[in-house]
């Protein structure tokens, strides 16, 4: 028997990265961008070397716990939520399978499958598995988009901290007075090459990406150091 090429080739879709994917991206450009804006807004305020880095630093580690802690909420409230959904359709299903084979048919005749045929596939999938053919096609929840709360906070905590490190090794290396004018490029590069990624691991628009990012790490970079500015002359 010859195997086909989808035997050798399965498909692999980019939906099922959107778990790690969502909150990676957004770990690291937060960490780029909120830990460039910190250390360009205190250089900006004519701080020491020590001054700048103690603020980067500490907002490294703040950011890092706020992204963590944050993501875990956040997703474990998705997953209180569709744990809940599961129960009510466990329990709809214990009363009463046959009202559920009526209403997983009509939502298969809903999408254009003859009637008589989506009696008979919603038969045969609850007779493998009720739950999951309810979950799936009536919640609409599966593998690829099930919240995992843990998964979530460690990417988000991981890759902040990977986005922070650039600006701060920068403040080590890069003398003085040409921090700020340093870290903006790095941040700059660093927030495109991101726009870049994210969009090519999504199946995105690169070029767009790339500019939402750049516009918007500018923007909050010059804002920080308009204020750090500010203050540093008023002091």
């Amino acid at each position: 028997m010859i195997m086909s090429r989808m035997d050798h080739h399965p498909e692999r879709h980019l939906v099922a990265r959107i778990g790690w994917l969502r909150a990676a991206v957004l770990g690291a450009n937060d960490g780029l961008v909120s830990t460039a804006s910190l250390v360009v807004g205190v250089a900006a305020a004519e701080a020491s070397r020590g001054g700048v880095l103690i603020a980067g630093v500490a907002g490294l580690v703040a950011g890092a716990m706020s992204m963590a802690a944050g993501e875990y909420v956040s997703v474990s409230s998705q997953s209180d939520t569709e744990k809940a959904d599961l129960a009510r359709e466990t329990a709809e299903l214990a009363a009463d399978p046959e009202a559920e084979v009526r209403e997983l048919a009509a939502i298969y005749a809903a999408r254009g499958v003859d009637p008589a045929l989506s009696r008979q596939v919603a038969q045969q999938l609850m007779a493998r598995d009720a739950l999951g053919a309810h979950a799936r096609d009536e919640l609409g929840i599966s593998d690829f988009s099930t919240a995992r709360p843990v998964q979530a906070a460690l990417t988000s905590a991981a890759t902040f901290a990977l986005g922070a490190a650039p600006p701060l090794v920068v403040v080590l290396l890069a003398p003085l007075e040409t921090v700020i004018v340093w870290v903006s490029v790095i941040a700059l590069a660093g927030l495109m090459g991101l726009g870049a990624l994210g969009a090519m691991a999504g199946g995105a628009n690169v070029p767009r990406s790339v500019l939402r990012v750049a516009f918007w790490g500018v923007i909050a970079m010059a804002a920080t150091a308009g204020i750090g500015r500010l203050f540093g002359t008023v002091v």
